[in-house]
């Protein structure tokens, strides 16, 4: 115990510097000017951080029991690696080499831990990262080659070395992905190509515990298991409320199935308000040239649905709803012809057609009617790549979706209570330039036509943007700000809106908080530090989110007053692990619902970001989501 006193120590030390890192950002380009109460308070600030650190070398280099955990845990002198991420299309990187010959492809997987992708010399260095590596199942060299898209012995085409790059990097379980083309033994007319990848650990987890009422979570999944590419996931909750104390959900997915880009998930979920068992096979249009497309499926859900209150009773009322659904869909993607040679063409015009027939067991309502659904659409897509970091991970290297899509959508509704047509439409479009930023922005509508009459219909439109990186040393800053408003048009009564979690205010969770049209700003600051342990590189965040909602088709959310909520919070993450980002938040919420118990400060984990990107690859035809 003599040894570990230290550590407990360090923990009191660093904390109160963790709270005050957002004081140390400074611009990336300009010298502030600051004046000389608050230049002397940074420059203490700097000092106290250096001494710090430079007493925790100290001690790690001593030959005790302390120093040398120290030295395998804490990295002092951790630089990123420079890499080539300017802003210039993914694209270009090997156009010259379009149309040769692939001689030979040469893959080499390397561990989780200790490796690099830019410098294949480094090896691991201590007991933590050789101990890790021996129970890591490294990735097997036929399921790397599964992914690409190119072959031995055949014709190289346009993007497939950048895209088969990409979409390794895309990979749950690589970390990294590097594809190069031998220079030196590269003719005019055949190469040789060296596939490089880093692993995660693919063994990994998560989980919560409330102390208050002894509720929790546990979550294990495995995102390569044997190296063969298989991910099964299991999660226990314990100790929940009534009716049952206890909820399971299972999931196993087969990516690429032998080379054909098809992947089968099953999953099995039992949960208090939520039941399903599904199956299904999915291809995807995942790269820019894919031609088909197309999944079919089936699925057996009950759920509890919060039903609209009657005569002013404050206690939420649940329904049930059960039904069988079956679900197939085909789409095809044409190219346009090119007269450069070399050159692919980045749009695609796309045709999709979908059939799905749903059967209920149990309604409870008289506003759900088996039917068959059967929708058509059309679209137009062009995507392009950008590199970069320091946006959702920590370091590695991301790629930037920009491009755009519009696309128009309609279909026929055989129900047993009623017949109507579907009409639907959406774009979006994204631009992202170094200095700048990027912005993201779509509109989608979609509405069923009853005779004369629209229902059940949806309007969104939502925009995000982020800043440049601004850096100063290796501290790191981006801002985050997006916006979303859905309204709902004449939609039923059990078909209502909340501002919970991920849909409004992060950490906030409210029954009775429902509405037919929201809308929601959430701002975010994340600072990014040179501190490492054991591999987990921090960084802290603080958040502003606002949300309106209101009910009924002529109501406009903004004549009703905002709900809010505030927070700090601290964000966590080994990019060499399969474990979620680890965020511990501080949130307070000065408005709270009438006759809820819900708290104005609240401390909660979570491991899901709460901004991710939108690809414009063209998705399966389907009716506007109201959630």
């Amino acid at each position: 115990m003599r040894h570990l006193r230290p550590c407990y120590s360090l923990l009191r030390l660093l904390l109160p510097l963790l709270l005050l890192l957002p004081a140390l950002q400074g611009n990336a380009q300009k010298k502030p000017v600051a004046k000389p109460d608050t230049a002397i308070v940074a420059d203490t600030t700097r000092r106290f951080e250096d001494r710090v650190m430079q007493n925790l070398r100290e001690l790690s280099e001593r030959k005790t029991i302390m120093g040398k955990l120290l030295n395998s845990i804490l990295v002092f002198d951790r630089k990123d690696e420079v890499l080539n991420l300017d802003a210039e299309l993914i694209e270009r990187e090997y156009e010259r080499h379009n149309y040769k010959v692939v001689r030979n492809i040469r893959v080499i997987s390397l561990d989780a831990f200790g490796y690099s992708i830019n410098d294949t010399t480094r090896v691991p260095a201590n007991w933590f990262e050789k101990t890790g590596n021996f129970f890591h199942a490294r990735s097997k060299g036929s399921l790397i080659r599964n992914k690409l898209l190119f072959e031995t012995d055949k014709t190289l085409e346009p993007l497939a070395l950048v895209e088969s790059e990409r979409l390794l990097r895309q990979t749950d379980y690589i970390l990294d992905a590097r594809i190069i083309v031998n220079e030196r033994t590269t003719t005019d007319d055949s190469l040789d190509v060296i596939v490089i990848t880093k692993d995660v650990f693919s063994l990994g987890g998560s989980g919560s515990f409330t102390p208050s009422s002894g509720s929790g979570r546990i979550t294990v999944r495995e995102l390569n298991f044997l190296g063969l590419g298989h991910q099964p996931e299991l999660t226990y909750r314990f100790n929940q409320e009534a009716p049952r104390p206890w909820e399971f959900a299972g999931r196993y997915s087969i990516e690429n199935i032998g080379r054909s880009y098809i992947t089968a998930n099953i999953a099995y979920i039992n949960e208090n308000r939520y039941q399903e068992r599904s199956a299904f096979l999915s291809r995807d249009f995942y790269a820019t040239n894919t031609r088909y497309a197309g999944a079919v499926g089936v699925s057996r859900i009950e759920e509890q649905l919060l039903l609209p209150p009657a005569n002013g009773d404050a206690t939420p009322t649940f329904g049930t709803l059960s039904y069988t659904r079956r679900d197939a869909w085909f789409g095809r993607a044409f190219k346009f012809k090119s007269y450069n040679l070399g050159y692919e063409p980045r749009g695609r015009l796309i045709l999709g057609v979908r059939v799905i027939d749903t059967k209920y067991h149990i309604v409870p309502t008289e506003n759900f009617h088996s039917n068959q659904l059967y929708l058509g659409s059309i679209g137009y897509s062009v995507r392009k790549y950008y590199k970069d970091r320091y946006l959702f991970g920590f370091g590695r290297t991301e790629d930037i979706p920009t491009g755009g899509i519009v696309s128009v959508t309609t279909g026929y509704q055989d129900g047993a209570g009623t017949n109507r047509r579907y009409f639907g439409a959406s774009a979006a479009f994204a631009q992202y330039r170094s200095h700048l930023g990027y912005l993201y922005g779509n509109v989608s509508w979609g509405s069923f036509l009853n005779d004369d009459t629209w229902e059940q219909g949806k309007l969104e439109v939502q925009s995000l943007y982020f800043t440049r990186l601004y850096e100063r040393g290796n501290w790191k800053l981006r801002h985050y700000l997006q916006t979303r408003a859905t309204f709902g048009l004449n939609r039923n009564p059990e078909e209502l809106l909340t501002i919970n979690n991920n849909d409004g205010l992060r950490g906030f969770n409210s029954e009775m908080l429902r509405g037919s049209k929201r809308l929601t700003l959430n701002y975010e600051a994340n600072l990014y530090t040179p501190f490492s342990f054991l591999g987990f590189k921090l960084a802290t965040l603080a958040f502003a989110d606002v949300a309106w909602l209101s009910a009924g088709n002529k109501t406009s959310p903004l004549k009703n007053k905002p709900y809010t909520g505030f927070g700090l919070g601290l964000r966590f993450r080994n990019e060499y692990l399969s474990f979620s980002t680890i965020q511990i938040l501080f949130s307070f919420y000065p408005r709270l619902p009438v006759n809820e118990d819900i708290r104005g400060f609240k401390v909660y984990e979570a491991s899901r970001p709460y901004y991710d990107f939108t690809d414009f690859r063209f998705e399966r035809p389907g009716v506007a989501e109201f959630r």
